[in-house]
């Protein structure tokens, strides 16, 4: 029998590794992800993202927090960026806008940029 619990009238079951329907463009990863996905996905911190811009020559969107990761996009100078997390002068979030989706946090594609090629909104 799998326990359940119920909390404000929704039950939840924990069975397993969680399943995230679109990796690539979801904001949450095995230890954090972005506050507006804390009902949907579960776990153990939730950010608010900060708002960054790409810096004027562009950026890439590295696919991990490795010099030799792949590249998963090409950013262009001024492009909106949601930091979430910021380690090893990296920050991970989400690039574009996810107006449309209906979820926030849910929208552009998810990865790394180089702390240095970002400044904060305006």
């Amino acid at each position: 029998m799998i326990d359940t619990a119920d909390l404000d009238g929704k039950c939840f079951v924990l069975n397993g590794p969680m399943k995230i329907a679109d990796p690539a463009r979801t904001a949450v990863r095995g230890d954090l992800a972005h506050v507006a996905l804390a009902g949907r996905y579960f776990v153990p911190h939730y950010a608010v993202p900060m708002a960054r811009v790409v810096h004027s020559g562009g950026a890439q969107l590295l696919g991990a927090s490795r010099a030799d990761s792949p590249v998963l996009a090409e950013l262009a100078g001024g492009s909106a960026f949601a930091v979430l997390d910021i380690a090893g002068g990296l920050a991970w979030g989400q690039c574009g806008d996810a107006e449309g989706t209906g979820v926030s946090g849910i929208g552009g594609f998810v990865g790394y940029v180089p702390l240095d090629q970002l400044e904060p909104a305006a």
